[in-house]
């Protein structure tokens, strides 16, 4: 069995303070094989908040696979933002913007899905997908993870909101080379759904999103994160939340699901 903790959306630059201790105290206590990071890890990828960050990263259960979110390029630094979008990320985060992890039981890949040309919406190229299933060839029957910043599908009540550019064809094709878990974050709420891509042959994947780890910017929900345990066949998602005092985080929710011939199932 591996588990891997889920967060996203920490926003240094508009943060809890009261909340870090506490997060990172719940997240050393599920003792993860693995930490993936999906992205906004600041407010205005200033180079104070991405030194915040870092020192964040550092106190996590290692190994620590993050990827950027839109926040993490300047939206008010034009010229940074078009021509070097990722100097200072490179600089206190990671220079590899697409990090893989791989063990006996689970493959990882980041993909970045953070345009500057698109600062909001987010795109992910036929390239990017490639990348992820290049990382994938060889990984027999372990479970196969995709990390990105914004979701491939909305919920119903989000549907108003543009998926990134080439969402349903990425979607399609790491389906097709054997992606069975897409974690994300970027709404700020929190999900874990079955979604069958629009191919008739292949069955559901498993799309969980984190909502914000340590940011004010609630959007009607609790500071959270995900704790995964998998096993041969199977995953249980427990949702952790900040409790009313901020002095933890508790499992408000868990859901559980198998994998089968033909995809993953609810169970029970």
């Amino acid at each position: 069995m591996r588990t891997v903790v889920h967060v996203s959306d920490l926003h240094f630059g508009r943060t809890r303070p009261e909340l870090l201790a506490p997060l990172l105290n719940s997240i050393e206590a599920a003792a993860p094989d693995l930490v993936a990071v999906s992205g906004d890890l600041t407010q205005r990828a200033r180079a104070g908040q991405f030194a915040a960050a870092g020192r964040f990263l550092a106190a996590l259960p290692k190994p620590v696979l993050v990827v950027p979110g839109n926040h993490d390029v300047p939206l008010d630094a034009v010229w940074t933002r078009l021509f070097r979008p990722w100097r200072r990320y490179r600089r206190r985060i990671e220079q590899e913007l697409e990090p893989c992890f791989r063990d006996d039981e689970i493959v990882v890949a980041g993909i970045n899905t953070v345009t500057p040309f698109a600062w909001q919406r987010g795109w992910i190229t036929r390239r990017a997908a490639a990348r992820a299933c290049a990382a994938f060839a060889g990984a027999g029957r372990r479970t196969r993870i995709v990390v990105t910043h914004h979701p491939f599908v909305h919920a119903p009540d989000q549907a108003h909101k543009a998926l990134m550019r080439g969402s349903a064809r990425s979607l399609r094709a790491l389906a097709e080379c054997g992606a069975d878990i897409f974690l994300s974050g970027h709404l700020h709420s929190w999900r874990a759904d079955l979604h069958r891509p629009l191919v008739s042959d292949l069955g559901p994947v498993l799309l969980i999103q984190a909502g914000t780890g340590l940011s004010t910017r609630l959007r009607g929900e609790s500071n959270d994160y995900n704790v995964l345990r998998i096993e041969p066949g199977a995953v249980t998602i427990r949702r952790f939340a900040a409790d009313e005092a901020a002095s933890g985080f508790r499992c408000i929710a868990e859901k559980r699901f198998v994998r089968e011939e033909r995809g993953w199932r609810a169970w029970p």
